[in-house]
């Protein structure tokens, strides 16, 4: 009797492996409605504007960035009317004065279409996602030369326009905001203005993807990679824990891979793996390639978690490039390079993620992990969430050098928990949110607890 007692209590206590999130209908139906014939059509769309460098001509209806910007808004219009006129398309413009890649006065215009939340309680939740439509030649001050940025980034910005499109239909508890920036090659003008748009007004941005140079699985010597794509996820920049007392806390309990931005990425690489058949998504944890950036570093810089997505191998005889050709090879930005059906690919891992976003419940807020004193279980608590379908809690956790989550537990509608016999010093832990249609929020690390 004795030894089946403790056996009793050992499974009690063992970790249960992680359990994937259940596949949403509603998420399903959104996959399969992308169409890669459509990106293909905004995608060249965009290359027939010749160029749409920030500094080139916008009197023209059919070449430079101002016939561009005019034809990205009438399309998202026109989305807006097919589902309904539930988008919100708007244009967000500011002067840029004379920069380091800015030689006069410029007008920088975003375009912005909001599809507002219909939860109460989570309806003022934002999650953004973005391409840039400005291109750029071999000269990033030459707005005459042709710059079809087929891939950087009419790639990200036809994804973008294709998720606004097709998910202007359904409805969500949080609010999504989809965007196509300019000034991106001027150095990140357009989101720039946004994100400090939004820090000023202080809105709850929750999360901010952008996809940049997502148009092709070939590699330079001609190696493909379909069922791969790229996720940054930010580490901890000393300087942002200079600035933010909360990720320095976050930093001195060991969470230095675990911020809110971290989290955004592991939850986009297991719902995108999930969804997306035959896709892996390499989750890493740097803000951006070597020495490069994207429009979701000023986002990460006014403290909002953001990430990147960008293609596996980067062909650079296809990027930044004048349209020539050189030792019969035929360079430049144009659409022959692009792979129509990986964009779509792309699009459904996107779309996987932001629709199970804006579906769950907020992260947990308040976490933390009590420290009252020396012991080897782990009691966390934490703050109850608003929602009025919030089903309960998941407490998920990892080794120390796990990059991914490991175990979960189900604990119920409940703000306190104790996991007996799992050490704090051996694993990182998490608090994750569920309502009652099994949409799960990202996790939210714990901080130290003390009475």
């Amino acid at each position: 009797m004795r030894a089946s007692l403790a056996l009793l209590a050992l499974l009690a206590t063992a970790p249960t492996a992680a359990q994937p999130p259940a596949r949403n209908a509603q998420v399903d139906s959104m996959l399969a409605a992308i169409s890669a014939t459509r990106i293909e059509a905004r995608i060249r769309k965009l290359v027939s504007f010749r160029t749409r460098h920030t500094l080139s001509r916008t009197d023209s209806d059919t070449q430079g960035i101002g016939a561009a910007r005019r034809w990205i808004k009438a399309e998202l219009e026109q989305c807006s009317r097919d589902a309904g006129g539930r988008l919100g398309v708007e244009l967000d413009s500011f002067i840029q004065q004379p920069a380091r890649r800015v030689p006069r006065p410029v007008e920088i215009v975003n375009i912005v279409a909001t599809l507002p939340g219909t939860q109460p309680q989570a309806a003022n939740r934002i999650y953004v996602v973005s391409g840039h439509y400005d291109s750029m030649p071999g000269d990033v001050m030459d707005p005459q030369s042709e710059a079809p940025g087929a891939n950087d980034d009419a790639s990200g910005t036809a994804v973008a326009m294709e998720l606004a499109c097709v998910m202007a239909y359904q409805r969500f508890d949080a609010t999504l905001v989809f965007m196509a920036v300019a000034g991106e090659e001027q150095g990140l003008l357009g989101s720039t203005h946004w994100a400090e748009l939004a820090k000023s007004k202080g809105w709850n941005v929750a999360g901010m993807i952008t996809n940049d140079i997502v148009g092709s699985p070939t590699g330079p010597d001609g190696r493909r990679y379909d069922g791969e794509l790229r996720l940054y996820a930010n580490g901890l920049p000393p300087l942002l824990r200079e600035r933010s007392k909360e990720l320095d806390e976050i930093a001195r309990s060991g969470g230095e891979s675990d911020t809110p931005t971290h989290e955004l990425g592991r939850y986009f690489k297991d719902l995108g793996e999930r969804y997306v058949q035959g896709m892996t998504v390499r989750l890493i944890p740097r803000p951006d390639r070597f020495l490069r950036g994207g429009d979701h570093l000023p986002f990460l810089e006014r403290g909002y978690a953001a990430i990147r997505f960008v293609e596996p191998v980067e062909d650079y005889r296809h990027q930044h490039k004048n349209v020539t050709v050189v030792n019969g090879v035929q360079e430049g930005d144009l659409p022959q390079f692009v792979d129509f059906n990986y964009a779509a690919k792309v699009a459904r891992v996107n779309a996987a993620g932001l629709a199970s976003l804006a579906l769950a419940p907020a992260v947990p807020r308040d976490v933390g992990v009590e420290v009252v004193q020396l012991e080897y279980d782990t009691t966390l608590r934490w703050r109850a969430n608003e929602e009025p379908d919030l089903a309960g809690y998941r407490i998920v956790w990892r080794e120390v050098a796990a990059p991914t989550w490991q175990y979960s537990r189900d604990v119920g509608n409940v703000t306190r928990t104790t996991l007996q016999g799992i050490s704090k010093d051996n694993y990182i832990f998490g608090v994750v949110a569920l309502d009652r249609d099994g949409n799960a929020s990202p996790a939210a690390f714990p901080r130290p607890w003390r009475p």
